[in-house]
Parts: structure tokens; sequence; C-alpha cells
């Protein structure tokens, strides 16, 4: 008691006074279940490459991947979303390799398809950015521009093979006008009705994505500012969901997810379908670079990270961290 009698009768303190109390009034909580591991196949290598931008990243071969998919169903995690990296001579300007049944992408969806069955979800990155020769996400135009309408016929392509393939869900991520509804009526028109999409419904022109270029050996040319978000925008991001739940979205994505959590908030309180959130590369490399340093405590880092991102809203979270976090959390469901 202070010399102002029973002041403050009122001690929010008292639910943090031990692990086990912040554990039972803890409002959010991660389970191994809420993370998708993005993963990157490389064409034409035998050994797997570490991505230098991303310490503990690396782009996959064959054999590495079918492992990393195995661990991930160990590890209790739902998903693996593929990024394809193919050879540098098999780009072109229309994205070829990227509809070939025998592209890197596919192979590398039939393979740990073959090695997981449906024990992991497989996912797969619907866009031509990996496998065209200019970097962007779409075919261009005579003056250099991305083609919306020509592009959302490059997407039907690649939804049905990459559904012949043995994708579970495939995620257009070009932020092409009407591209999941394109998406939706090609894959039903081949009797695939059972294949999910996940919209990565806001997805900004961001800064944080300069690791993730150098981890699927991107040639983009210019930026991607006439399709991609713009930072100072939230508005829009309701109206890019609306459309996309129209057109047929099972899952809505918002991407990066630090920098957008304000975005990533609204959109939860928005709609009744699963919402996520992908945790990008320059978030990744941040942490990682600062707890090199020293500075920071890593572990504790990415925890908080992606608590706060499961905190505005979002069901599932894409992390390169999702199967190291999966496995402590199975080890020790509280982490506080």
């Amino acid at each position: 008691m202070t010399k102002y009698g029973s002041f403050p009768g009122t001690r929010p303190r008292r639910l943090r006074t031990t692990p086990v109390m912040r554990r039972m009034v803890a409002e959010t909580r991660l389970h191994p279940a809420d993370l998708i591991l993005p993963a990157f196949i490389r064409e034409g290598v035998s050994e797997p490459v570490p991505v230098a931008a991303m310490p503990g990243v690396v782009q996959h071969t064959r054999d590495s991947l079918k492992k990393a998919a195995l661990e991930a169903v160990e590890a209790g995690i739902s998903a693996i979303m593929l990024f394809g990296v193919p050879e540098e001579a098999k780009k072109d300007a229309q994205g070829t390799v990227g509809t070939d049944p025998d592209g890197i992408l596919q192979v590398a969806l039939r393979d740990v398809r073959a090695e997981v069955g449906d024990d992991l979800l497989v996912m797969s990155d619907l866009c031509l950015d990996e496998f065209t020769d200019h970097g962007h996400c779409g075919v261009l135009d005579a003056e250099g521009r991305v083609d919306n309408d020509a592009t959302l016929e490059r997407y039907a392509e690649m939804a049905q093979v990459q559904a012949d393939a043995g994708a579970h869900v495939v995620g257009p991520s070009g932020m092409m006008d009407g591209q999941i509804g394109v998406v939706r009526d090609a894959l039903d028109q081949i009797g695939r009705e059972d294949v999910a999409i996940l919209a990565y419904t806001a997805k900004y022109s961001s800064a944080f994505y300069g690791p993730f270029r150098e981890a699927v050996a991107s040639s983009l040319q210019g930026d991607r500012k006439t399709y991609q978000q713009d930072p100072a925008n939230w508005r829009e991001s309701l109206r890019e969901l609306e459309l996309d739940l129209t057109e047929g979205a099972d899952m809505v994505m918002v991407k990066p997810a630090g920098p957008y959590l304000d975005v990533l908030a609204r959109v939860a309180d928005a709609v009744d379908v699963p919402v996520a959130a992908y945790q990008i590369s320059g978030e990744y490399s941040m942490i990682e670079a600062a707890a090199e340093k020293g500075w920071i405590d890593r572990d504790r880092a990415i925890f908080e990270s992606l608590t706060g991102i499961k905190r505005a809203g979002a069901r599932n979270i894409l992390t390169y961290w999702a199967t190291e976090v999966a496995q402590k959390l199975r080890r020790s469901p509280f982490t506080s």
C-alpha cells in the first residue's frame, strides 16, 4: 500500500508475473500449422547453392528440395511454396519455360508431390518473372510495357501445367488485373476445380524484395511500379480484395508482411476467407544481419516478428524460417 491508499487498484502486471501466467493469458499463439515455407529450386546444379543475401537459404537441387519437403512434414508445417530458377539460357521474352511441362518448376512440383503426397500442401508461384529474360511478371508490348491481357493468357496456361504437375494450390503473384478469374476459369476447364488459389491480393512495390531477386536470379530491367501497389495506399488493397474474392480466390495474401501490418489488419477484418502474409526476403535478411552483428537476439526477434504478423490477422505466414520455427515450437510451444 502506498501513501495514496490502495491506489492503483487495478494492476495489469499481475498477469505478467511468471512464464506460466503469460502463457495462460496469451492472446496470440504461433503454431507449426500456421507456417508455409518458400523454397527455390534451381536447374542444373549438383549441390545446393547458398543465397548470399539470405544466410541459411539455398537454391535447392531436386534431391535437396525433396529432403526439405520431408523436413517440413516432420516439423508439422502446412505447406511449401515453390519458385523455379531455370538456366539463364532458357529464359525468353515470353517466359516459355514457365509453361513447359518439363520446366524446372513443373519438375519440382512432381518431385515434391511424389515425395510427400498429401502430407504437405504443395504450392506453386504462378508468375513469369523467374522465366523471362527481362524479369517482368508478364509479357511486354511493343513499347516495353507489361501487357496485362496478353499476360493473362500466359497465366492461364501456367495454371494448367502447374495443376497437372501436382500443385494443390497456385499463387498468382503478378498483380495483373483479372488474374484470379482467368486462372480459376483455366483450372475449371481442365477439371481441376480441386486446385485452390492463393491470391496475392495486396502485393506492394517494395524495397524489401532485393534479396529475393538474388534467390531467383532475376533478370529484372526497370521496376514493377506500374503493376505492383504503391506503398502509400491502403484503400486500393480493399478494392483489390473485393475483386479477387469476386473472381474466385480461396485465400488472400498481403506482401510484404512487416511493413504493411496495418493493411493486413484491415484485410483480415474485412473477410471470412483465410488470410496469409508473406514475411519477405528483406525482412528475413535484416534480422539475420543484425543478429550476426550481435545487435539483436536472433531467436527472440524471429518469434516477435512472426507473432506481430499473426496478431495483425494472418492465419498463415510464409516465412523462410518456417521449418526452424516449427521445430522449436514442437519442442516448446510457449516461447515468450
